[in-house]
Protein backbone atom coordinates (compact mmCIF):
# COMPACT_ATOMS: atom_id res chain seq x y z
CA UNK A 1 0.00 0.00 0.00
CA UNK A 2 1.36 3.66 -1.06
CA UNK A 3 2.14 6.55 1.56
CA UNK A 4 -0.75 8.31 -0.39
CA UNK A 5 -3.01 4.86 0.04
CA UNK A 6 -2.21 4.96 3.88
CA UNK A 7 -3.49 8.60 4.60
CA UNK A 8 -6.62 7.66 3.02
CA UNK A 9 -7.45 4.75 5.02
CA UNK A 10 -6.31 6.85 8.31
CA UNK A 11 -8.20 10.23 7.69
CA UNK A 12 -11.44 7.97 6.90
CA UNK A 13 -11.36 7.21 10.59
CA UNK A 14 -11.24 10.40 11.50
CA UNK A 15 -15.04 10.38 13.91
CA UNK A 16 -17.64 13.14 13.14
CA UNK A 17 -17.15 15.72 15.52
CA UNK A 18 -13.03 15.22 15.49
CA UNK A 19 -10.34 16.56 13.83
CA UNK A 20 -6.78 15.34 13.21
CA UNK A 21 -3.78 17.41 12.14
CA UNK A 22 -1.39 16.37 9.30
CA UNK A 23 1.26 15.50 11.21
CA UNK A 24 -1.04 13.07 13.40
CA UNK A 25 -2.39 12.10 9.49
CA UNK A 26 1.51 11.29 8.73
CA UNK A 27 2.48 9.50 11.67
CA UNK A 28 -0.33 7.23 12.14
CA UNK A 29 0.30 6.17 7.77
CA UNK A 30 4.02 5.57 8.66
CA UNK A 31 5.69 8.41 8.04
CA UNK A 32 5.99 11.21 10.89
CA UNK A 33 7.84 13.60 8.49
CA UNK A 34 5.54 13.31 5.83
CA UNK A 35 3.01 16.39 6.77
CA UNK A 36 3.34 18.28 3.88
CA UNK A 37 2.45 15.33 1.55
CA UNK A 38 -0.43 15.01 3.84
CA UNK A 39 -1.72 18.23 2.80
CA UNK A 40 -0.80 17.40 -0.57
CA UNK A 41 -3.25 14.28 -0.15
CA UNK A 42 -6.04 16.30 0.69
CA UNK A 43 -5.81 18.78 -1.36
CA UNK A 44 -6.06 16.57 -4.37
CA UNK A 45 -8.51 13.70 -2.65
CA UNK A 46 -10.98 12.29 -5.05
CA UNK A 47 -12.60 10.42 -2.28
CA UNK A 48 -14.49 13.41 -0.65
CA UNK A 49 -16.82 12.45 1.29
CA UNK A 50 -15.64 9.18 1.99
CA UNK A 51 -12.34 10.67 2.78
CA UNK A 52 -13.45 13.66 4.95
CA UNK A 53 -10.24 15.92 4.39
CA UNK A 54 -12.26 18.95 5.22
CA UNK A 55 -11.24 16.96 9.29
CA UNK A 56 -7.97 17.42 8.62
CA UNK A 57 -6.02 21.12 10.12
CA UNK A 58 -3.08 22.33 10.90
CA UNK A 59 -0.75 21.55 14.04
CA UNK A 60 -1.86 25.17 15.61
CA UNK A 61 -5.99 24.29 14.52
CA UNK A 62 -5.69 26.03 11.57
CA UNK A 63 -7.53 25.42 8.49
CA UNK A 64 -6.23 25.55 5.21
CA UNK A 65 -5.66 23.60 2.30
CA UNK A 66 -9.28 23.66 1.38
CA UNK A 67 -9.87 23.61 -2.40
CA UNK A 68 -7.89 26.51 -1.86
CA UNK A 69 -8.65 30.08 0.62
CA UNK A 70 -11.73 30.53 -1.30
CA UNK A 71 -13.29 27.33 0.40
CA UNK A 72 -12.03 27.78 3.82
CA UNK A 73 -15.08 29.20 5.26
CA UNK A 74 -17.12 26.65 3.83
CA UNK A 75 -14.43 24.31 5.33
CA UNK A 76 -15.08 25.88 8.94
CA UNK A 77 -19.08 25.76 8.54
CA UNK A 78 -18.41 22.34 7.68
CA UNK A 79 -16.37 21.35 11.07
CA UNK A 80 -19.04 23.43 13.29
CA UNK A 81 -22.11 21.75 11.74
CA UNK A 82 -20.43 18.33 12.56
CA UNK A 83 -19.46 19.46 16.34
CA UNK A 84 -16.37 21.00 16.13
CA UNK A 85 -15.25 23.64 18.75
CA UNK A 86 -13.91 26.82 17.44
CA UNK A 87 -11.44 29.38 19.35
CA UNK A 88 -11.85 32.37 16.49
CA UNK A 89 -10.81 30.91 13.26
CA UNK A 90 -8.26 27.74 14.47
CA UNK A 91 -9.83 24.87 16.26
CA UNK A 92 -9.80 24.27 19.64
CA UNK A 93 -7.96 21.08 19.88
CA UNK A 94 -8.24 20.92 23.47
CA UNK A 95 -11.84 20.07 22.61
CA UNK A 96 -12.07 19.00 18.87
CA UNK A 97 -8.43 16.88 18.55
CA UNK A 98 -9.56 12.97 17.61
CA UNK A 99 -7.46 10.92 20.58
CA UNK A 100 -6.20 7.40 19.40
Amino acid sequence: MTLKERVYEEAKKIPKGKVATYGQIARLAGNPKAARAVGGFMRSNPFAPIVPCHRVVAADGSLNGFFGLKKLPQKKQMLIEEGVSFIGEKVDLKKSLWQI
